[in-house]
Order: structure tokens, then C-alpha cells, then sequence
């Protein structure tokens, strides 16, 4: 009833999940993460007690695989019916698929991920989604590397466009955490957007990330611009059309911005040309 990806960043800084189904609100149930010990989705009769339970045995060091034993052994449930997905911290994602889960149903796995799906329209959907995650691979440390939602994003609209969930569309999730990358830095959650009733939710999850990405992602400092010259005399001019004509440019900008929602991207004495650009459209 539902295909989903759990892997971690090529640092290993950031964990998370993506998920679609014909399931109302599947965010709700499938996905877990825990900052710098690892992800788990549990799906097809899902047990919910996996998640707290992967995470428990993850953060004592054992690996994903083992994780992933531990919870089929201690499973006093249908354990025919059950499917998960681990990642730990380090090392290969586990995943497994119990013999009696609707077809077509099965996974796969590799060095910081698992990809798993049932009722799908066939192999092809896993196998695209293995293919996307693989070609949107980085090496620890490059620009990609901070954007584990949208490598996970890219692996399940792979997923969706190579058929999905057979019974069709309804419901989609993401959820990547990393330590200290919530908002304010105040939070380990860099992630959680969920579209939970939808005719192509993997498509509005795309929208709603590329909000987030606006709203909350930190300025890459490669990128800022100093507000000096023409730069300062055009961000005062636009700030003070928009009412906010404070004498200090950099408290303007931050009353204007807070009200916008993109005090993330506040940087004393400069600007993000994304923040700039919006400013620019208002």
C-alpha cells in the first residue's frame, strides 16, 4: 500500500524519510528519524512500535540489519504482513518484506539507505527509485550533501512517475532531521512537511519543499551580498515603499523580514538574494 525511502546524508550528519501511499496522512504513521542515530519507515500492517523500538537499538550501536531482527523477532504480530526500512548511523540500510505482503512488494538496500514498497504497480518502481538515489549521490562535504530532502524527494517522485502504489495516489511525507538544523537552531527536525490527502501528493510535496527550502534553509555564505553601495541604497528604498524606513538598515530589513517569515536568511550586514528577490516582488 505504500513505497518509502530512509537514508542518511554522505556525511552521515542528517537522517530522514520520504513516503507516498493510497493511505490517508501516511506521514502520520510510517515515518521516524532521530538526529545523528538513524531512520526507520514501517509500512503494510505497519507497526508502530517500530519506530521508537529501530531507534532504541540504533542509538546502542547496533546496526540497521540488526535492528531490523530484533523487530521481526520481538513481533508478536503478523510479522507475514509487516514491512520496514532501517538506516543507522553507518554501514548498509536493512530492509524486509514478510512473505505474505500484497504484490508486488519487496525492497532493496545499500551503503545509507532502503527502499521499500507494497501493492505497487511492480519492480520497477523500486528499482527507479534506487536509480534516482543513487545518480543524486555526493561526496561528504559538497553543496549536495545539505540537501538530503531532496535527494529523498527525488527518489520517491522516481518512484511515483514508474507507477507507485497500484491502487493510486492519496498521501505523501518527509521527514529529515540533523542535529541542531530545526528551526532557530533550536531543533534537531530540518524537515517535516506532509501532504495527507491529495491527487498527486509527491508533486504538492514538492511545492511545499521548495517553500521550506525558502522559509527556513540557512543563506549559503558564497552567496550574500553586502549591503553596501547600490546594493544598501536599493534595499533602503525598497524597504522604506514597503513601510519600514528605519534609520538602520539592518533593523529595517529584520522587521521586514520577520513579518515575511524569512528571518532564517538574516545575515548582519548583508543580504540573501533570495530575500533580496522577494523584497524585490513585494
Amino acid at each position: 500500500m505504500t513505497f518509502s525511502i530512509v537514508a542518511r546524508s554522505a556525511d552521515g550528519r542528517a537522517h530522514g524519510v520520504a513516503v507516498a501511499s493510497r493511505f490517508l496522512g501516511v506521514g502520520a504513521a510510517v515515518p521516524a528519524a532521530s538526529a545523528e542515530v538513524g531512520a526507520v519507515a514501517t509500512q503494510s500492517y505497519a507497526n508502530l512500535a517500530y519506530r521508537p523500538q529501530a531507534l532504541s537499538l540504533l542509538s546502542t550501536g547496533v546496526t540497521a540489519a540488526g535492528a531490523v531482527r530484533a523487530l521481526i523477532a520481538a513481533d508478536d504480530g503478523p510479522v507475514a504482513l509487516r514491512q520496514v526500512g532501517v538506516v543507522g548511523a553507518a554501514g548498509d540500510g536493512a530492509t524486509f518484506t514478510g512473505a505474505e505482503c500484497v504484490p508486488w512488494a519487496g525492497g532493496t538496500a545499500g551503503d545509507g539507505f532502503a527502499i521499500q514498497g507494497n501493492m505497487l504497480a511492480g519492480p520497477q518502481v523500486v528499482e527507479a527509485m534506487e536509480v534516482a538515489w543513487r545518480a543524486s549521490s555526493s561526496a561528504p562535504g559538497s553543496a549536495a550533501d545539505d540537501r538530503l530532502a531532496h535527494r529523498l524527494l527525488a527518489a520517491l517522485r522516481a518512484g511515483d512517475l514508474a507507477g507507485g502504489d497500484r491502487r493510486g495516489r492519496q498521501s505523501a511525507a518527509l521527514y529529515v532531521v540533523a542535529k541542531g538544523m530545526g528551526y532557530g537552531g533550536t531543533s534537531d527536525v530540518w524537515v517535516d512537511l506532509r501532504v495527507d490527502d491529495h491527487a498527486d501528493p509527491v508533486a504538492e510535496l514538492g511545492r511545499l519543499l521548495d517553500l521550506h527550502t525558502l522559509y527556513f534553509e540557512r543563506p549559503d555564505p558564497a552567496t550574500l551580498l553586502p549591503l553596501t553601495g547600490a546594493v544598501a541604497e536599493e534595499v533602503r528604498e525598497l524597504l522604506e515603499k514597503a513601510g519600514h524606513g528605519q534609520a538602520d538598515l539592518d533593523v529595517a530589513l529584520a522587521d521586514w523580514a520577520g513579518i515575511e517569515n524569512l528571518e532564517e536568511r538574516l545575515i548582519p550586514g548583508a543580504i540573501d538574494p533570495l530575500v533580496l528577490a522577494q523584497l524585490r516582488g513585494r
